[in-house]
């Protein structure tokens, strides 16, 4: 029986989601003690972490594309086997740094090897499991671009951060269709905003969706 909430963040590279993230952490989590799982895909355990590693590594530059496809899988399943789904069953609020979604935008539509393909995949990986709500911090791609040139330093640039503009825009059009097609978990929030603003409106989302931890 999973009791707890689990919520996730998705967006293009450059939007913030993961910044947000930590100020979010930092907000909640003196309250919240041992209540609050805060985790990342891939990775979020030493198996999945292993696996990113190599995911990410910008030396790969062989690596086909529905291999990289079915290594994120693998990734989420072992993170939801180990990390999510125990923290979901001992009732905690699970905030995941990207999950399915990410998968759809970025290998199904960036790397353009099928949306529909990358999800039956990833349903398999996941056994349907989805959160109660996704948060979605929206960014034109050139902006995102503009934000990693500007903030990260070179050894934190990786694989998908070096693709052109044309990946990036994929990217974010399959984002936006999908939450389109799912209003009902996904939410969207303008990352041009301040980033107190992001912040601001993202906490509330939570709050209304988890708000027996508050």
């Amino acid at each position: 029986m999973l009791s707890g909430t689990f919520i996730s963040f998705e967006g293009p590279d450059g939007a913030g989601k993961t910044s947000a993230l930590a100020a979010i952490t930092a907000e909640i989590q003196p309250a919240l003690g041992d209540r609050l799982t805060i985790t990342r895909e891939p990775g979020g355990n030493p198996i999945s972490e292993s696996i990113r590693a190599i995911i990410l590594d910008r030396a790969n530059t062989a690596m086909d594309y529905r291999t990289e496809a079915l290594l994120y899988a693998a990734a989420r399943r072992q993170h939801l086997a180990e990390t999510v789904l125990p923290a979901l069953a001992a009732d905690q609020l699970v905030l995941c740094d990207r999950y399915v979604d990410s998968s759809i935008a970025y290998q199904g539509a960036g790397r353009q090897i099928g949306e529909q393909a990358v999800a039956q995949m990833n349903d398999f990986a996941t056994d349907g499991l989805l959160p109660e709500l996704t948060i979605y911090f929206d960014v034109p791609a050139e902006v995102g671009l503009r934000r990693i040139q500007a903030h990260r330093q070179a050894d934190q640039v990786d694989r998908l951060d070096v693709e052109q503009t044309a990946f990036h825009d994929r990217v974010r059009a399959a984002y936006l269709r999908l939450q389109q097609a799912h209003p009902e978990r996904i939410k969207l929030i303008d990352a041009t905003q301040a980033p107190e603003q992001v912040v601001a409106e993202a906490l509330t989302l939570i709050k209304q969706t988890a708000k027996r931890y508050f």
